[in-house]
């Protein structure tokens, strides 16, 4: 009978605020793993081809725990001075409750400054759709006191997928020893209610970071960096600091009044490895076994590159 009245009880909350929910997008706490996700002028920045892949399971002792896929690939073009790239990013929320998929293609243009000096420009366009899964809702009204759920409801429940296009911009300004970026994503706010108009709400993204060499030759080196997120009335902090040692990269992170992050990875010419666990330090904390997240880049031979081209030396976590 609790576990009935706990869920009559979650059904009733849900639908009174049904109409007003609002969204926020997934994060990597690898943001740097994810590289166009984070800013469509990281598009190209290797060069090379590049493709990145992101898994992230976000409070797995939860139920309806929310999980993260996400693929792309991108390089530069020299015939158009800039880089292309495509991105794929689902989203899982209640065990496939609730999916958003989203599909998206990056154009960033490339502009050196100085010697010393480059900026990009990315400008991203996406089609995105959300769906709901109307199998797995259960609703007070089909709870039979003996047989449980065995009656259909009454409630009127969303159409099933909302469709529509999305696009994001982005600023990035990089030498060899610092980079700093800006993007906005979702600057048309499109609609993705389910039931009635939900606008998504722009996702305005700062961040930066420096390497300082240890050693001669960037075989070791510290790079500190921040990470500010808003949307709407949520916003989010990042502040930490990686070690690079030759292959091996480790990395402490705080994220404001929420979690402590530790990342550990492995490095190549070629490719990319890397494992972080969210510690929750929020009221959840103890409940929700932290977050997991693994990052797999790998790195493609092309042409000698001109010497005219700067690519980032920023994290690849």
């Amino acid at each position: 009978m609790a576990k009935k009245l706990i869920l009559l009880l979650s059904t009733v909350i849900f639908a009174t605020i049904w109409q007003d929910l609002k969204a926020q997008d997934p994060q990597f706490t690898q943001f740097y793993a994810n590289p166009v996700y984070l800013n469509p002028a990281f598009a190209g920045t290797a060069r090379c081809p590049r493709i990145c892949m992101n898994y992230r399971n976000q409070w797995p002792s939860v139920s309806g725990s929310f999980v993260t896929y996400s693929a792309s690939y991108d390089q530069h073009v020299d015939a158009i001075t800039g880089g292309l790239g495509i991105i794929v990013t689902q989203d899982d929320q209640a065990n496939g409750t609730l999916k958003s998929t989203q599909a998206s293609a990056v154009y960033s243009y490339l502009l050196p400054v100085t010697r010393h000096f480059s900026i990009k420009a990315g400008l991203q366009a996406g089609f995105f759709q959300k769906s709901l899964d109307r199998g797995k809702l259960n609703f007070g009204d089909m709870i039979d006191a003996r047989r449980g759920f065995v009656w259909n409801t009454n409630e009127v429940i969303p159409s099933q997928t909302k469709n529509n296009l999305d696009f994001s911009a982005g600023l990035l300004g990089y030498s060899k020893r610092y980079f700093v970026g800006f993007a906005a994503h979702h600057i048309t706010q499109p609609d993705e209610g389910l039931q009635g108009a939900s606008k998504l709400p722009m996702k305005i993204t700062a961040h930066a970071g420096a390497i300082i060499p240890l050693e001669k030759g960037n075989e070791s080196y510290i790079s500190p960096n921040i990470l500010f997120q808003q949307q709407q009335d949520f916003t989010q902090l990042n502040l930490g600091l990686y070690f690079v040692k030759g292959v091996l990269v480790g990395g402490l992170w705080y994220r404001n009044s929420d979690a402590f992050i530790a990342l550990i990875g492995v490095q190549t010419d070629y490719f990319k490895l890397g494992y972080s666990y969210d510690i929750t330090t929020s009221e959840l904390s103890g409940n929700t076994a932290g977050s997991h997240e693994v990052s797999l880049q790998l790195q493609f031979e092309c042409r000698p590159k001109k010497k005219k081209y700067r690519t980032v030396s920023c994290p690849s976590f």
